[in-house]
């Protein structure tokens, strides 16, 4: 029983482990909440449900739809709602408030789109499971821990060992000066928003996959689960975002398992109220 909670708050972690880094790259390199994320991802997982279910195409032309759908509305939030603020001496919350209205006309363009009835991925997706003997794990769990996880180490390789990942940590660390090591701040920016939304967009199928249900309104309680997650691993903080969605989603499955459902995100931000009063600064965060 134990050992099949721990698979079951991983597979559910990886995903706002996922969701989580979207909001820490553009919290890095721009210092703003995005909080058109949780939208973004709704989007990614509406497209890559229609991908499966009305063009009839597999799996993984769904994740790259998807992708492409997702990064495409996230240059389309960098050039209407981040870039034109950028360019002129507004308060530091006028990032924010462009980003929650995107966030309400993309939640109103899906419910006209696609109605507000929640759909669901196709039952076969879930029909193949596994017996470990200690554990039983589905098609759909391996799935998701593979991509979330292979995609965490991937982006992890990226910005540590490639030009351009040592250009956006150039780029976070101080915009101005990046820019006169001939950086170009700019295309870094669109860069950043643009994976950041892209892995949104595949987190969205994977937690479509994971729950069976796609939403108009999913995007905003799963944008305050990767908001949650990025405040527990340090804001800002790549490894933290990646081990604090582990953290929450294992917080929230074992909550179920041991205690009452009704509960589960009462303890689930209740763990992160302690920590935070333990450490403010978040489990991998830097004390000022």
């Amino acid at each position: 029983m134990f050992w099949q909670q721990i698979v079951n708050g991983l597979t559910v972690g990886s995903t706002y482990s996922l969701i989580a880094l979207g909001y820490t790259l553009i919290f890095g390199v721009l210092g703003i909440l995005n909080m058109a994320h949780g939208e973004v991802f709704m989007f990614g997982a509406f497209i890559g449900l229609l991908t499966v279910t009305q063009l009839g195409l597999p799996l993984p032309v769904a994740f790259l739809a998807a992708l492409a759908a997702s990064a495409f509305l996230g240059l389309v939030l960098e050039m209407v709602a981040l870039r034109p603020l950028r360019r002129r001496a507004v308060s530091h919350l006028a990032p924010l408030i462009s980003t929650i209205g995107f966030s309400i006309f993309l939640e109103n363009l899906a419910l006209n789109m696609f109605g507000a009835d929640s759909r669901a991925f196709p039952v076969s997706f879930s029909k193949i499971n596994f017996d470990l003997g200690f554990i039983h794990i589905s098609l759909v769990q391996i799935v998701i821990l593979a991509i979330a996880v292979g995609l965490m180490l991937v982006l992890r390789f990226w910005i540590d060992k490639t030009k351009m990942g040592k250009a956006l940590r150039a780029t976070a660390e101080n915009k101005d000066t990046a820019g006169l090591l001939g950086i170009n701040t700019n295309a870094v920016i669109v860069i950043t928003v643009m994976i950041a939304s892209g892995l949104g967009g595949i987190a969205g199928v994977l937690v479509g996959m994971a729950y069976n249900a796609v939403s108009p309104t999913m995007g905003l309680t799963m944008g305050f689960k990767g908001l949650a997650v990025l405040i527990l691993g340090g804001v800002g903080n790549i490894t933290g975002a990646m081990i604090g969605g582990l953290v929450l989603g294992m917080a929230e499955i074992l909550s179920v398992a041991y205690g009452d459902s009704s509960y589960r995100d009462a303890v689930a931000f209740g763990i992160i109220i302690l920590i935070l009063f333990l450490r403010p600064q978040g489990l991998f965060g830097r004390s000022k």
